[in-house]
């Protein structure tokens, strides 16, 4: 019988499973940070349960670490309880940690795959939702909550409802100045933010083959935000080209038998989806948000919808506009900035910081703009030098901070002042998730630049 390719890697996983009932599933790496884990450790002390398998256990500190002054006490103090105990956590369960001042430290889906963790025909689970980004390596991945952190922790597996499947195709090539990102926001566009809710979606078509493990990344990263379970993308050359040699990827004849497998990781040409959609990469401009849901994007250029948008309701849709101090048919270009953040776990990897650099070497930052451009990982700060990236950023008067999840959700002590409008490359725009009263704007790293230069909202392509 054909067979997609979740369901390919779904049933190679089930444990057990009653009929009607959810499945057992066995997790092949299960990945911890310190924002959802403090309480599943909890859980396992008082039940006097041990971690399962410690070995597929990887943990890292991001969402809660300052990105400057990183060698001193973090000042926070929720923050800092929260790093402290999943240290001591770590080192009462035997579990490797990639804390601060470690070379592998950073957004925990930003180093899985540069470590060659994430690989293909693998269940990946974290206590985060844009787990959904590992899915770009042909592996089924997405995000749980803390008792469900606490069930893998103990048992290595986790009772899971299969969902449904959704393939989206677009073909093509794409348009000076678009990126991965404006294809996932001009999707979510499209189907709204429910749009996918109780599917797993597979990407594909001409126009994502041919884009970089970087870009395919992100668009897995924000299957989330249309409601889905997940994304994936089905390996090929460039997955294998990019996790050869990998600190984590397999090696010798282990590499030439695990590449054997995932070889076969790909949907049948027969296989049926629940649901289809298709779209042209010729459609497809620089994209941004004018709302509070990633749904309310447009093509940089275009006005803000006159008319409700039929994923919106009409309340919500003012309600949006109000707290952005937009309104209905407005303009978006020329609009001013007060702050730019270029980072998270969407865009925060060495090809983005590349693209930014594109548009902002031999610029000066805008005097009224604050620049945050935060790196993914220690490793891609460590490439950033390599490449001389960094001396670009700091010519145009943008520091380079260091690695972690900073201003995307405001938790930390990056966070956007009530008020003031932030053109951020990060996956949500809910109001006051890059700090309380906060106006966040997605967009992609070329966007992003641009802003940091013009210090109002800009089309880069004028700068490409």
């Amino acid at each position: 019988m054909a067979k997609t390719l979740f369901d390919k890697i779904w049933d190679k996983h089930i444990v057990f499973q009653e009929i009607d009932s959810p499945a057992v599933l066995y997790i092949d790496t299960h990945l911890i940070h310190e924002v959802t884990s403090p309480q599943a450790f909890d859980g396992l002390r008082k039940r006097g349960i041990k971690v399962r398998r410690p070995d597929k256990t990887v943990a890292t500190t991001d969402h809660n670490v300052p990105t400057v002054d990183q060698h001193l006490p973090i000042k926070e103090i929720l923050s800092r309880k929260q790093v402290q105990t999943l240290v001591k956590n770590c080192e009462d369960f035997g579990i490797e940690l990639y804390g601060l001042g470690h070379p592998f430290q950073g957004i925990v889906h930003v180093i899985g795959p540069e470590l060659g963790i994430t690989q293909p025909g693998k269940t990946i689970v974290c206590g985060d939702s844009h787990t959904s980004t590992h899915g770009a390596f042909g592996a089924i991945a997405f995000g749980i909550g803390t008792s469900e952190v606490e069930q893998v922790l103990a048992t290595q597996s986790i009772l899971q409802q299969k969902p449904k499947t959704m393939r989206i195709t677009i073909n093509g090539a794409l348009k000076k100045g678009v990126s991965s990102k404006d294809i996932i926001l001009y999707i979510i566009s499209k189907i709204g933010t429910g749009g996918g809710a109780g599917y797993f979606v597979e990407y594909a078509g001409t126009t994502i083959q041919q884009l970089s493990m970087e870009a395919r990344m992100t668009i897995c990263n924000m299957s989330i935000e249309m409601g889905a379970r997940g994304g994936l993308i089905a390996p090929d050359e460039i997955t294998y080209s990019y996790l050869k040699d990998k600190q984590f990827a397999p090696k010798g004849d282990e590499w030439d038998l695990k590449l054997a497998y995932w070889k076969t990781l790909f949907s049948d040409d027969k296989a049926s989806f629940d649901k289809e959609y298709e779209f042209a990469a010729a459609d497809i401009l620089p994209m941004i948000t004018y709302g509070t849901n990633p749904a309310m994007g447009i093509h940089i250029s275009e006005q803000i919808p006159t008319e409700i948008p039929v994923h919106s309701s009409e309340e919500s849709y003012f309600k949006s506009l109000k707290y952005m101090g937009f309104e209905k048919g407005e303009t978006m270009l020329d609009k001013p900035i007060d702050y730019v953040f270029i980072g998270s776990c969407t865009n925060a990897r060495i090809e983005d910081l590349r693209l930014a650099a594109q548009i902002i070497k031999g610029q000066q930052k805008h005097s009224s703009t604050e620049v945050w451009v935060v790196p993914g990982s220690q490793q891609v700060m460590k490439q950033v030098k390599a490449e001389g990236l960094d001396k670009i950023f700091e010519a145009a008067n943008i520091p380079i901070r260091q690695a972690g999840c900073s201003a995307c959700l405001g938790m930390n002590e990056d966070k956007v002042p009530a008020g003031k409008y932030c053109i951020s490359t990060s996956n949500r725009n809910f109001e006051g998730r890059q700090g309380p009263g906060s106006r966040t704007l997605l967009a992609s790293p070329l966007t992003a630049a641009a802003a940091a230069i013009t210090g109002k909202i800009t089309d880069p392509r004028q700068f490409l």
